[in-house]
């Protein structure tokens, strides 16, 4: 073989036999492929859009030779064909690449009409009826997936044809459907607010090349709104305006009056609000707000107020009488703070309560359910996570839902059903794991709460804050608004388990009891400083010791939680060798570089409203269909469908982040803790993990990273208004005065 220069290019046509790899963060795909004129299979590399074995393609590119794998066609630009043999239209239509046509009925198809098939399918689609096993049914579905393929390589083509890779091609057509083309044209930078996965700088990159200049204003506005929805991703509700031209200067390479200018423009366009009256930050560096934020922010203030000032519900209680009738009720005595808890709730409209594990906050719920259910009041209790509410309906025995389920959400009919004009139908709402609760959802949950109800919130200050914007439980906590009261002991039964002792120990900046000699410990602490002997220890303790001793299943009841995504021993990696481990062999496909197997555990990542599947929801695949692209997940009591294309928002969860964990509660937890997470060490992470173990924590790694964790307790500030808010909103009603600079 002789090889040309890279400048040479060469134009192959063929057929994709198999995919290796592919990246679908930028279509890096590695693939074999029959071409004309040469008798095996090659190896082509290249971004190519939703590779699938059987698709016919012309290629242009050029011919190398890798040094570890040989003979390569690196793949510059790619167009779909139609295939002209009747091999390759069966190969083609059995890809799986059209839903409702798989091997078998590929096989029928071309049976049937031979070279004809694929003119068939697009101009004359009821004769395939004349098919075995072909309905009205199917043949909806493969005329909706033949014209969604026809849509996704008319998106390509026009990317192709600006120079820009065709890679997200998929992901730009599922957003804007057959506008897909305008809207790219008009204004590219659209695709990185809609579109996970493309960011400014791809987008920037597109724009270039349709002929959009660096200064303009499109341009610069965009990458403005980009930074701060990146910002909102670290959990800032609005960032100082200083700070945020700094910011988008690094990105943007534009002077400081443009942007300044172009902030100036989005606030006019009501796109962020700039609150420059003094009250959050000084008029000479107002706080810089998504319009979203600011809404949510300072509509959370007011319905507190508005609760705050409207009577109770309920009757009203005589606290010492009520406090004495519970404890006859439930045959036991409450401690001092319990009973302060108690009363807090019988007088006053809002309150929080706080405290780490085994300091008796189910006991206190249980005793306001009693006696809220004794004047008759309608009761409700929800959570941030299913696993929080189902956690919460076994300790207390009363029915309790996801936040999301009681605000009645509804895709179709644009969002939240419950709100201010349609409030929820309560005397006494509780609210369990309030720390997992961002600033938009407490906006929409306090915008339902009645205003005669009686709200509760419950939840530990000192686990880490909401995985979205904002800091909800601490700054309602800090802003001195609404009566807190704080749980600090540790009752006798809970002491004797050692991840609760543990926890406190952290919680207080101490180093935990490692020592595993105790035969009745539930805390182990594995030392170990190889990432790579803390990964196979992690193994063996998921996959054999933990299983043996303690009898846990190692996929339903044993969790392994990373500090971090990326690094050896980072919820990648883990996952990886834990699914070979735990479930090796059944049928799989390949999403991207991620394999699913059937019985894989796995977890949503994002929020999938049409779906109602959030964030954080785990599951089980549960079925695997080539002939329909779909795979079937059980979630908890909900069976879910996926087309093979949006499995990009579902990760295998063997190992999954303590961030991700959050609400929820393991019967064993195994935890890798290692000096590589340097920069996620923080005690209120440590804690978190720990707290997430209900029977049993195992930590593998190093004590000096332990140490390092322990004593940092400065995790990265957010900004956020909204203990200064309520402290001047809702101060009049509880006759608090407040120092506006300690708060901010």
């Amino acid at each position: 073989m002789t090889f040309q220069a890279e400048s040479e290019n060469q134009t192959l046509s063929g057929q994709i036999e198999r995919v290796t790899y592919t990246n679908p963060e930028n279509g890096y795909t590695v693939a074999r492929m029959r071409v004309r004129g040469r008798r095996e299979p090659v190896t082509v590399v290249g971004r190519f859009t939703d590779p699938a074995p059987g698709e016919a393609l012309e290629i242009t590119g050029f011919w190398k030779l890798h040094p570890t794998y040989g003979e390569q066609f690196e793949v510059r630009s790619h167009r779909s064909i139609t295939p002209s043999t009747i091999n390759g239209i069966r190969k083609y239509l059995g890809s799986g690449m059209i839903r409702g046509i798989g091997p078998v009925m590929a096989e029928r198809i071309v049976d049937r009409f031979g070279k004809s098939a694929l003119d068939v399918i697009e101009n004359h689609p009821e004769k395939l009826r004349e098919v075995e096993g072909i309905g009205e049914k199917r043949i909806e579905m493969i005329q909706t997936a033949w014209a969604e393929q026809r849509e996704i390589r008319n998106v390509m083509v026009f990317l192709q044809s600006h120079e820009v890779s065709a890679a997200w091609a998929v992901r730009i057509f599922r957003q804007y459907g057959r506008d897909a083309i305008d809207v790219v044209t008009a204004n590219p930078y659209q695709l990185a607010t809609d579109i996970s996965g493309i960011g400014f700088l791809t987008a920037d990159r597109i724009a270039s090349r349709l002929g959009f200049e660096k200064q303009d204003p499109l341009r610069i506005k965009a990458g403005i709104l980009y930074v701060l929805n990146q910002l909102a991703e670290d959990g800032h509700v609005f960032y100082p305006r200083g700070l945020l031209v700094e910011k988008s200067m690094e990105i943007l390479e534009a002077a400081t009056e443009r942007i300044s200018d172009a902030i100036a423009k989005a606030a006019g366009d009501r796109d962020l609000v700039i609150d420059d009256d003094g009250q959050i930050r000084p008029e000479a560096d107002p706080a810089v707000y998504l319009k979203r934020f600011f809404v949510c922010e300072t509509g959370i203030a007011g319905h507190f107020v508005r609760l705050l000032g409207a009577p109770k519900a309920v009757r009203s209680i005589d606290a010492p009488r009520a406090l004495q009738w519970v404890q006859n009720r439930l045959d036991f005595a409450l401690a001092e703070k319990q009973q302060q808890a108690v009363k807090c709730a019988a007088q006053n409209k809002v309150m929080v309560l706080t405290g780490g594990p085994g300091t008796g906050k189910t006991t206190i719920i249980r005793a306001m359910l009693e006696i809220f259910s004794q004047l008759s009041a309608k009761i409700m209790l929800a959570a941030p996570t299913g696993r929080a509410a189902k956690k919460m309906s076994e300790a207390t025995g009363y029915t309790a839902v996801t936040i999301h389920r009681m605000l009645s959400f509804n895709y179709q009919a644009g969002g939240f059903q419950k709100n201010q004009d349609n409030p929820l139908k309560c005397d006494l709402l509780i609210i369990d794991e309030a720390s997992m609760i961002d600033t938009v959802l407490m906006y929409h949950l306090v915008k339902a709460v009645p205003p005669a109800a009686t709200l509760v919130m419950v939840g530990d200050v000192h686990q880490l804050p909401s995985v979205g914007p904002g800091n909800v439980l601490a700054d309602i906590i800090t802003s001195g608004a609404v009566p807190v009261v704080r749980l600090t002991e540790i009752f006798r039964q809970a002491r004797k388990s050692q991840i609760i002792v543990n926890a406190h120990q952290i919680n207080s900046g101490r180093i935990p009891q490692m020592d595993a000699s105790r035969e009745d410990t539930d805390f182990y602490f594995i030392g170990q400083t190889d990432p790579e002997k803390v990964v196979d220890t992690i193994v063996e303790l998921v996959s054999k010791r933990i299983p043996r001793r303690f009898g846990f299943d190692p996929v339903t009841e044993i969790q392994v939680l990373s500090p971090m995504h990326r690094g050896q021993a980072g919820t990648a990696a883990l996952n990886g060798v834990l699914q070979e481990a735990l479930n090796p062999g059944n049928p799989q496909i390949t999403s991207g570089s991620t394999v699913f197997r059937l019985y894989d555990k796995v977890m949503q990542t994002r929020n999938n409203y049409d779906k109602q599947v959030f964030n954080g929801d785990m599951g089980r695949i549960t079925g695997l269909d080539e002939e329909t692209r779909q795979v079937q997940i059980d979630f908890e009591d909900r069976r879910i469908s996926y087309a093979f294309t949006e499995l990009d928002e579902v990760v295998t969860a063997y190992a999954v982040s303590v961030h991700k964990a959050q609400g929820s509660e393991f019967p064993a937890v195994v935890m890798p803790l290692l000096t590589q997470h340097y920069m996620m060490l923080q005690r209120n992470l440590v804690y978190t993990a720990v707290t997430r173990g209900k029977a049993l924590v195992v930590m593998v790694g190093a004590k000096k990273a332990m140490a390092i964790a322990v004593k940092n307790n400065t995790p990265a500030r957010r900004h956020t208004g909204l203990a200064v808010r309520l402290a001047a909103a809702c101060g009049r009603y509880q006759g608090n005065h407040f120092d506006k600079e300690q708060l901010r």
